[in-house]
């Protein structure tokens, strides 16, 4: 990471919410002793019983005390695949606890984590994933949210209760413009004339799911150039994501799938490459992401829940995610909703968010604190979205976006129902416009708050559109009241 990146992660939290909230607003809610008392001040700061009991089913897994260290299995810094595996496999056999990658850069292939094993990096340890796609064989799993066979994520289970990948390790996906990231066609990513590119496969992927076409004939995987995610866990109950840095995914970086209980917690994400997206829980209940520090060229957090026809038909939504305590050194939205997100959204908390400013550039920047985003062919529904206590002192397109017309096209009737929005106690210091909602004639967006906020300099005024309910009150744009 850059060293002024790390400057910014110094911030204290403290520190940053008193620099941002200014005199026309409530003091924040959030104070340093409530958050220092544990459980007890966790449900201080809960706005409802139903955030409460998310909170109460969510618990990070238990591991025995027991350790097995890779370079016991046969690992070694050239080529710790089989090393790793057979470790992942004596623990998962002898009742779980920590698999153990030492101190030094090990190279290595796929990894399957098996349930009841923590995967655990010491400090100085550093996972170096091959950029060979051979090495990824052939699964089930989304792209862009749609259901396919194609490679395997670089760390993936499959099924799985009780998992983990902690420690103060690095995961390093070694995607670049020479691997992996030149696949979407793009000469920002280095793709030149008559290299392969995602354009013909993502153009089939998207006809099948629109024609349903069956699962099982939806095959890429080798001659094909859609690329893996790094960390999935699929279908998995009671994930533990902690610590580690996160570097250079392929594509997105950590996307749980229809998992259960899931906590990320203190992870920091540096991914510039394309739909390099920080973390994207898709069709995922009861999620905890907190304290993570993510630098991204896309999405930093996206929720999803499928695309389109395959989104409807699963039905699968995601609810019940908390986001807090994070920081957003660069990227697309802090939080998004979609666009992918056919199966439904709903029950989402996220506070206490931060965007300080980066003293190695010019100007630092997000698009969004929040953005749902979706299109006439989605459908789903998005529903009781809160955010509050948000300081951003990077340049900002529209801290809260709602758009029906994200992108996509064919059936215009399948707009997704959007209600019950919640934005409270942001302060954004330089931005186009303080928001923009904009939904359909034939289906309004409905029940939004913006309360409470500050928006110091902005360029544009704020768009309103086919929206009914919606509330602004003690909202500042620069020195004017506007409700």
């Amino acid at each position: 990471m850059h060293p002024s990146r790390r400057r910014i992660l110094g911030l204290s939290l403290g520190g940053v919410v008193a620099a941002g909230i200014g005199s026309h607003l409530p003091a924040a809610a959030s104070v340093a002793g409530e958050e220092s008392s544990g459980r007890g001040g966790e449900k201080a700061l809960a706005t409802s019983d139903r955030e409460w009991s998310v909170r109460s089913r969510i618990r990070p897994p238990r591991f025995p005390v027991r350790w097995f260290p890779i370079t016991a299995h046969g690992a070694t810094p050239e080529n710790a695949t089989a090393g790793i595996a057979r470790a992942i496999r004596a623990c998962h056999e002898s009742g779980g606890g920590h698999v153990v990658v030492p101190p030094g850069v090990w190279h290595t292939g796929v990894i399957n984590l098996l349930s009841n094993v923590d995967l655990h990096l010491k400090e100085g340890a550093t996972l170096r994933f091959s950029t060979d796609p051979a090495d990824y064989p052939v699964v089930r799993t989304r792209w862009q949210s749609i259901e396919v066979y194609n490679y395997s994520s670089l760390i993936r289970a499959e099924g799985q209760t009780d998992i983990a990948i902690t420690g103060a390790g690095t995961l390093d996906g070694a995607g670049d413009n020479q691997h992996w990231w030149y696949w979407i066609g793009s000469g920002q990513y280095g793709w030149q004339p008559g290299m392969p590119n995602q354009r013909a496969d993502w153009g089939e992927l998207e006809r099948m799911n629109n024609e349903q076409v069956p699962v099982d004939q939806r095959v890429f995987g080798a001659g094909h150039y859609l690329r893996p995610s790094f960390i999935q866990p699929f279908r998995c109950t009671n994930v533990l994501i902690e610590g580690v840095t996160v570097l250079n995914s392929p594509m997105w970086t950590i996307h749980p799938l229809e998992c259960r209980n899931v906590t990320v917690s203190g992870v920091t994400i540096d991914n510039l490459g394309p739909n390099g997206d920080g973390c994207n829980p898709e069709s995922c209940t009861d999620v905890l992401i907190r304290d993570c520090t993510f630098t991204t060229h896309d999405d930093c957090i996206a929720i999803k829940s499928g695309r389109d026809a395959d989104g409807r038909r699963l039905g699968l939504p995601s609810r019940g995610i908390i986001v807090e305590d994070c920081t957003f050194v660069s990227g697309g939205a802090a939080v998004a909703v979609g666009s992918e997100m056919s199966g439904g959204v709903e029950d989402v908390w996220v506070r206490r968010l931060h965007m300080p400013p980066d003293p190695a550039a010019d100007e630092a920047w997000m698009q969004w604190v929040l953005c749902v985003k979706s299109t006439s062919t989605r459908g789903g529904y998005v529903r009781n979205i809160n955010v509050h206590d948000v300081d951003s002192r990077a340049w900002m397109y529209r801290p809260l976006e709602i758009t029906f017309s994200y992108q996509g096209g064919g059936d215009q009737s399948l707009f997704p129902d959007v209600r019950d929005i919640r934005f409270d106690r942001v302060r954004v210091a330089r931005a186009e416009r303080a928001y923009r909602m904009v939904g359909a004639e034939s289906v309004r967006i409905r029940s939004v708050a913006i309360t409470n906020s500050r928006f110091d300099m902005v360029a544009a005024e704020a768009v309103v559109q086919y929206a009914d309910d919606v509330t602004i009150r003690n909202v500042w744009i620069g020195d004017t009241q506007v409700g």
